[in-house]
């Protein structure tokens, strides 16, 4: 048995190497990465972290350092899943999601990453193992590009290694996205698979319009089209838009991945692993999303989450994102021909240059 010897957060912001925009957050210049790092009583170190948009990473680094930190002092490093439920309900009181849940992530995923070390595995391997070659898609921020710039970008994609796609809507305009659409179509054909995400930008009933305007598209999905929070709404979007539906990024908590799933609001299941409860949470919500017949996706962190989508059997495709973490870690995942191989390496295998880091630091 390793005991927990110390819990370090730090804070830092990273420069984009482009603005990104989207329909709600707006033009985005920088991002906030939040890391955790786990030392055992050997001197072993597990390696986690969560990020935002630029906001409240501060919040969850205090979480982290303040409540977090001493209730794991001294404890079993391999207990996790009862490390997990002590820290909920310890905080879950003054912040059952949001930052908590953020900072809770961050954890879950050191340990896991210290335990799979410890173990001499790769995380996939230790999570049970299915495939470790995993079908991604590139997920654009790319709101405010022409039709024109879009296709361009795409171009770069696809020499990047990427075969399958998604894009942004919610312009002022629905005639704009479906423009943007027919650009792609256009350009890349029938047979590529394509999605689309709104960013939680339209009512019910404008994306059940949205959704019927896309339809000649033939989307792989269609993405966060309103707020998380209302499942019946997503069930009529789904109903009565007739494209599948793909949510979940701003859910925390298996919980009210639970509740959508059992409006039959969602198609596919997005979780992100820093934000939903770490690889405990996004596991759980894998195998929930199986037991109903649900293929799952994932939302950032893919140098992470390759290793969970590697041992989910109902995985579909994993996104690999538009932010410039690769240039601060030493070994940027490969995409080759639309998909991304899990290391071998014990752990998730993500080592951040700490130089870079340094550099950033808030």
């Amino acid at each position: 048995m390793a005991q927990i010897d110390r819990l370090q957060a730090d804070h830092y912001i990273i420069p984009l190497p482009q603005v990104l925009e989207d329909s709600m957050h707006g033009a985005m210049e920088n991002f906030e990465v939040i890391i955790a790092r786990v030392t055992d009583s050997d001197g072993a170190e597990g390696v986690g972290y969560t990020y935002t948009c630029g906001v409240n990473g501060g919040a969850i680094a205090d979480i982290l350092t303040r409540e977090m930190a001493p209730r794991v002092a001294g404890r079993d490093a391999d207990v996790i899943e009862a490390i997990w439920k002590d820290l909920w309900w310890a905080c879950h009181y003054g912040g059952r999601g949001g930052p908590t849940v953020m900072a809770l992530s961050a954890l879950d995923m050191a340990l896991w990453d210290l335990k799979a070390k410890r173990a001499g595995l790769p995380l996939w391997r230790l999570l049970g193992g299915y495939d470790a070659r995993v079908p991604c898609y590139m997920g654009g921020v790319d709101l405010h590009l022409s039709p024109e710039e879009l296709v361009e970008q795409t171009h770069r994609n696809f020499e990047a290694g990427h075969r399958h796609i998604k894009i942004k809507c919610g312009r002022d305009a629905l005639r704009e996205d479906v423009a943007r659409m027919a650009a792609m179509r256009e350009a890349f054909g029938p047979d590529m698979p394509l999605m689309t995400d709104a960013n939680m930008k339209f009512t019910v009933d404008g994306a059940i319009r949205a959704a019927r305007a896309f339809r000649e598209f033939d989307l792989t999905w269609f993405e966060e089209p309103i707020p998380p929070d209302d499942p019946a709404g997503h069930a009529r979007i789904l109903s009565e838009g007739g494209i599948p539906l793909a949510t979940g990024e701003n859910l925390r908590t298996l919980w009210e991945f639970k509740t959508l799933i059992d409006s039959k609001g969602v198609s596919y299941p997005e979780p992100d692993v820093t934000g939903c409860g770490g690889v405990t949470g996004f596991m759980k919500i894998a195998a929930l999303a199986e037991a109903h017949h649900l293929p799952v996706t994932s939302h950032g962190a893919h140098d992470v989450t390759v290793h969970l989508l590697a041992a989910c059997p109902n995985r579909s495709f994993m996104e690999t994102h538009s932010f410039g973490l690769n240039d601060y870690i030493e070994t940027p995942l490969t995409v080759v021909e639309g998909h991304v191989t899990a290391p071998e390496a014990p752990g998730h295998g993500m080592a951040f240059d700490w130089d870079k880091m340094d550099a950033c630091r808030a």
